[in-house]
């Protein structure tokens, strides 16, 4: 019956069992697994991760519309007013089915909580990516009040996810491609969302968010000091970022074009005189130029600093090999590949690659395309910048790994610290209940250990499954 969405006898069955002594137990709990094994699936299927997010959604969407057997015209109107959250996608079961029984309503709770934490870690991640594009795309034209309907929704999700620290490393990560590549749809909606993470996890978990905000625009009051103190003569802006709040880039040493090293040096100059004792390093990466090209017409090319080192060599002559522009440029190896495939085979090209196709090798030739048929007067390159790379995906996995492990060590120590002397067993469990992503005793296991040979603590003389901790 819940198969097929029959509410009418599920409530004749409901009232039918209401009136034997175990008859509401049972019906609990195969309405339970039943919720277990349909979200199980779902979430279990590889072959589903990009559309996850969506298809639970949707599957409320269906669930609540079929159950409360909403006309066509209606259902219709709600399917493109946003999603349905898992309160109301059980709701008509409760209401019509179930009568709103407190232990259904706990019981669909759990089964959520199950099934969305069976796969660990990885919808944690699908629910970040998710709100990167709705965030980045605009939700497709979706009005305000629909896309703060939308985060509720999502929100309600992110409520049953154990690992918030997986979704909080891929959002910080896309957010930050969001805001410094100028691809965020709405800042009011980033702020929502960002208001809604905060009242659902507190303060200390959007903190390091708010700081990426607080950069962007103190970075922006610094832009309009440094274009009244110098006369440059092109546009010039530069986004300072605290180290502390942004995601870790890797630090890549390139061949800048001696007259934008000068914009450099006069900016760091400039920011120096208004900051003393501060550093800078220059990511190159995530830097953006606009170039204008002459095809056969005149257009404007908006680009990476990567692309732009490649492009800007064209001027000297019309013809490189791969190997010649990545020892003028000194780009590395495998983000030169990415840039050239960018230019060379994507939708427009700028360049052209002989021999044609997609593999880069180093004896490959590139030569400037003349031909430009984009209507556009300004386009975007193919951006890579947004695109996210194998390397980034592990790089973004070791560091929750490296940041657990610092969380566990600190939980112990201030643990032992307060109790000064304490039982395995004992300080197991009072991790289980610090820590707010899912761990396995074996791992802890393995992080007393390191403390103990970092003399943090030690074992008891006389007891050697207790430990005492050492000032």
């Amino acid at each position: 019956m819940l198969l097929e969405n029959k509410c009418d006898d599920l409530s004749l069955m409901y009232n039918m069992v209401s009136r034997t002594k175990h008859g509401l137990i049972i019906l609990k709990n195969v309405f339970a697994s039943y919720v277990k094994k349909v979200g199980k699936a779902l979430v279990m299927d590889v072959n589903r991760d990009k559309t996850l997010v969506a298809d639970l959604l949707a599957m409320k969407n269906n669930w609540i519309t079929l159950t409360a057997g909403l006309p066509v015209d209606l259902f219709e109107t709600v399917k493109h007013a946003g999603y349905f959250s898992p309160e109301q996608l059980l709701l008509p079961h409760r209401r019509y089915c179930f009568e709103r029984n407190e232990k259904f309503i706990q019981a669909e709770k759990d089964s959520f909580d199950y099934f969305i934490n069976t796969r660990p870690n990885k919808p944690a991640e699908l629910v970040a990516k998710f709100m990167d594009s709705k965030l980045r795309s605009g939700n497709k034209g979706a009005t305000e009040e629909e896309m703060e309907n939308l985060m509720d929704e999502v929100i309600v999700l992110f409520r049953f996810i154990q690992g918030k620290d997986v979704f909080e490393a891929f959002y910080k990560k896309d957010l930050a491609k969001r805001l410094l590549l100028g691809r965020s749809a709405s800042v009011d909606a980033e702020k929502s969302m960002l208001s809604k993470l905060k009242q659902e996890c507190g303060a200390a978990f959007t903190t390091r968010l708010e700081g990426m905000f607080k950069d962007m625009e103190v970075s922006k009051d610094l832009g309009v000091s440094f274009k009244q103190h110098s006369a440059n003569q092109i546009e010039f802006n530069v986004n300072v970022l605290t180290m502390g709040h942004w995601p870790t880039y890797e630090y890549m040493e390139v061949a800048i074009p001696p007259n934008l090293a000068e914009y450099q040096e006069h900016f760091q100059n400039f920011y120096f005189s208004k900051h003393s004792g501060r550093k800078l390093q220059w990511q190159h990466s995530l830097a953006q130029l606009l170039l204008r090209a002459q095809f056969n017409v005149v257009k404007e090319l908006q680009v990476t600093m990567f692309q732009a080192l490649v492009l800007l060599l064209f001027n000297e002559k019309l013809e490189w090999t791969f190997e010649e522009i990545q020892l003028a440029t000194k780009i590395e190896k495998n983000e030169l590949e990415r840039t050239m495939q960018s230019l060379a085979c994507g939708k427009l090209r700028v360049l052209k690659k002989i021999p044609r196709g997609k593999d880069i090798k180093d004896n490959d030739q590139f030569v400037f395309n003349p031909e430009c048929n984009e209507k556009l007067y300004r386009i975007r390159i193919s951006q890579v910048q947004m695109k996210e790379t194998a390397v980034e995906r592990a790089q973004t996995e070791e560091e929750i790994f490296q940041d657990r492990q610092y969380q566990i060590d600190a939980a112990i120590v201030r643990i032992m610290k307060t109790r000064k002397s304490l039982a395995h067993q004992l300080l197991i469990s009072e991790l289980f209940n610090q820590l707010r992503f899912p761990v396995k005793p074996v791992d802890l296991k393995k992080r007393i250990e390191s403390l103990i040979e970092r003399e943090y603590m030690c074992r008891d003389k006389d007891d050697s499954n207790v430990y005492n901790y050492l000032a």
